[in-house]
């Protein structure tokens, strides 16, 4: 029995460039603001556009890879949990933070000057960009495959 699903997709736009920090054993850790903007109907035939503001967090080498290829403005696709941290502040303050921890980061058109190469990206591993950089990084070890889909004849397909 399944005990819950937490999982997270967003395309958006870098706040700002990533800030790339090391673990105490040298593992590095990047922090990314991300932002997406939906637009929202607020009267009649008015839209109005929304932005929501994310704190995504990436470690090892996709951590690493952001730190090189990523800067403020690129558009990137991530896939991740949510997570809720709680610390307690200098006066003694409960304090929380909630952020999307990324399983996979894919870079994409927007902001970097390069165009989205994701569709070419392997599930789970790197891509070239058109200047020969990474567009897709995962911390996943291996790729995931498609079941093969149920035998039967085309002809009974009705359009």
């Amino acid at each position: 029995m399944a005990r819950g699903v937490n999982k997270v997709i967003l395309i958006g736009h870098l706040g700002a460039d990533p800030d790339i920090r090391y673990t105490a054993n040298g593992t590095p850790v990047a922090n990314l603001r991300l932002a997406t903007t939906d637009a929202v109907m607020v009267g009649e035939g008015k839209w109005e556009e929304r932005t929501e503001w994310h704190r995504v967090v990436a470690f090892g080498k996709v951590a690493e890879n952001c730190g090189t290829f990523l800067s403020k403005g690129r558009q990137i696709y991530v896939e991740g949990r949510i997570q809720t941290r709680q610390w307690d502040d200098q006066q003694g303050n409960k304090r929380y933070s909630t952020e999307i921890v990324a399983r996979e980061i894919q870079f994409l058109g927007g902001g970097g000057g390069g165009e989205d190469r994701s569709a070419q990206a392997p599930r789970g591993g790197p891509s070239p960009s058109p200047a020969g950089t990474p567009s897709s990084y995962s911390n996943r070890s291996q790729t995931e495959e498609l079941p093969p889909g149920p035998p039967g004849p085309d002809e009974d397909i009705p359009f």
